[in-house]
């Protein structure tokens, strides 16, 4: 695959940075170039002031939609909460945390809905990205919930309560693959005036990552490999004391993503809502995701102490934890338009073709009779 370097949407700094370490570098991973194209400081895709999330940015995720995903998410959290045995401190860590708005929800819903809970809340936001974390301030400033929340520069220790992330792990860099003569990994070079991609040798960490699974792409496949989406949960394993971790992310257990029928993958970048195949194209400009592999998520969980709890859709997670509560309103109680667009957000919350598909896993360490209702009737 190849582009042209020159384009109206790109971020021409973050594009001349890339060049000028391949050219140093002779070539360079594709995991390399997207840790560039989305996290490189101060010209990332994340990390400018640019709009990249909600309706009038280039991907849409639950909190957008509506309030009520963050009251489910409360919800889920007050159960969370009583398991625990309703603890005078309860810690929620929220990691990337994109525009704040799910943490603003949460915390509107539970001053609601659960005042007692509030007294306990630590929420603790770990946020890398300068330009996010002062996203995230304004949002949840402007609805006046500053007072519980701490903002953090790498996950705390000894957390009682719950981790939770919603669509991080898919944005993490990924290495891509290629099976042809055996596995082969993707780098990216440069041919004149324009991205080059070649195949090596996989690195280690890549190959064992398939041994593990005792499985490989389908011949002439192309696949992703998320590295740092297990490491993460190692560590976030580590770092929970009693509690749980709570994962919602676009994903497969790992024989459904490296099916044969899935030749090319799973890599997407988004444009103003737009999907495109081609990372090459609106450097700095274009968001780029992967589907997760939950089957190495959850062994990962495991090796560092957590049990498997339940893996579930998130339109199976909204459904047993009552998003339907949110629509047989008592006529008069609210106006036709309001009772309207909850309806719409409810169908698009659930949706199994779009926002519904989203996995959630639950993971817990140090607590008895885990079951959560979000997930009842999975193993």
């Amino acid at each position: 695959m190849q582009t042209e370097f020159e384009s109206a949407t790109e971020n021409a700094a973050l594009k001349a940075a890339i060049v000028d370490r391949i050219q140093r570098e002779g070539g360079i991973s594709f995991r390399d170039f997207m840790q560039m194209a989305l996290y490189e400081p101060g010209l990332g895709y994340y990390c400018t002031e640019r709009e990249t999330m909600g309706r009038s940015g280039d991907y849409l995720t639950s909190p957008e939609v509506s309030p009520l995903f963050g009251a489910m998410i409360g919800r889920q959290l007050r159960e969370v909460w009583e398991l625990l045995g309703t603890p005078s401190r309860f810690d929620i860590v929220e990691v990337g945390a994109g525009n704040g708005t799910l943490c603003r929800d949460v915390l509107s819903w539970v001053r609601r809905a659960a005042p007692e809970m509030l007294e306990a809340i630590c929420y603790k936001i770990v946020e890398l990205i300068p330009a996010l974390q002062a996203k995230q301030q304004a949002r949840v400033e402007s609805d006046g919930l500053r007072s519980p929340l701490q903002w953090l520069a790498e996950m705390p220790g000894e957390i009682e309560g719950c981790i939770i992330t919603n669509e991080l792990l898919d944005s993490m860099p990924v290495h891509r693959v290629a099976m042809t003569e055996g596995l082969r990994e993707v780098y990216v070079n440069l041919d004149g005036s324009h991205f080059a991609e070649e195949v090596r040798e996989p690195a280690a960490e890549v190959r064992r990552y398939f041994d593990d699974l005792k499985l490989l792409p389908g011949v002439g496949c192309r696949a992703e490999v998320n590295l740092e989406a297990p490491r993460w949960m190692r560590d976030s394993g580590r770092s929970l004391s009693r509690g749980f971790v709570l994962t919602l992310d676009y994903g497969y257990e790992a024989r459904e993503l490296y099916e044969p029928w899935r030749t090319d993958g799973t890599l997407l970048c988004f444009y103003r809502h737009n999907p495109s195949g081609d990372p090459y194209a609106r450097i700095g400009r274009q968001d780029i995701t992967s589907h997760v592999d939950f089957t190495t998520l959850c062994r990962a969980g495991e090796d560092a102490g957590l049990t498997t709890i339940g893996l579930t859709s998130q339109a199976e997670f909204l459904t047993h934890l009552g998003i339907a509560d949110a629509l047989p309103l008592p006529e008069g109680e609210i106006d036709l338009e309001e009772r309207l667009a909850r309806r719409r957000a409810v169908s698009e919350l659930i949706d199994p073709a779009g926002l519904g598909r989203i996995k959630v896993l639950a993971q817990a360490k140090g607590v008895t009779d885990a079951h959560l209702r979000g997930f009842a009737g999975d193993a």
